[in-house]
């Protein structure tokens, strides 16, 4: 198991690399993304679903506004609170590295038939609800 996770994780790494990306903007890119349209959550909720002090995601955030990825907006109920949001460059960035990721998982369960491939999603959702209910969800939850 450990050898598949390692050889999935250097074709993230190549995917994220041809992209410009580090796994970092990645990973914020896809917890915008997982939110839901219209994309956008509070620093705070960001920083928590990431794991990260919240003076590191505000360095990254500035990184990514910089780069054209995200947008810091003001919430429309309450001025005093911002909102991260994804820009269409930063979801058209995203979806290109899911698209990239898709074909090298494909390539990897290539050799599966048909039934073998839904028999593994079903041991491998059996896997993840186990995980789950042990610990903190693998997809975030939208509120």
């Amino acid at each position: 198991m450990q050898m598949l996770v390692r050889h999935l994780q250097q074709k993230k790494e190549a995917v994220l690399a041809r992209h410009g990306l580090k796994l970092w903007e990645y990973e914020i890119l896809w917890r915008l993304r997982s939110a839901g349209e219209p994309y956008r959550m509070a620093p705070t909720r960001l920083a928590q679903g990431l794991g990260v002090h919240p003076a590191t995601l505000t360095n990254r955030l500035d990184r990514l506004q910089s780069a054209g990825l995200i947008t810091r907006e003001h919430a429309p109920e309450d001025r005093r609170s911002l909102l991260v949001g994804l820009t269409a460059q930063g979801a058209e960035t995203w979806a290109a590295v899911i698209d990239d990721q898709r074909e090298a998982e494909a390539t990897l369960l290539a050799p599966l038939a048909e039934k073998e491939l839904g028999q593994l999603a079903d041991l491998l959702r059996v896997v993840a609800l186990a995980v789950e209910d042990g610990g903190p969800p693998l997809m975030p939850h939208v509120d």
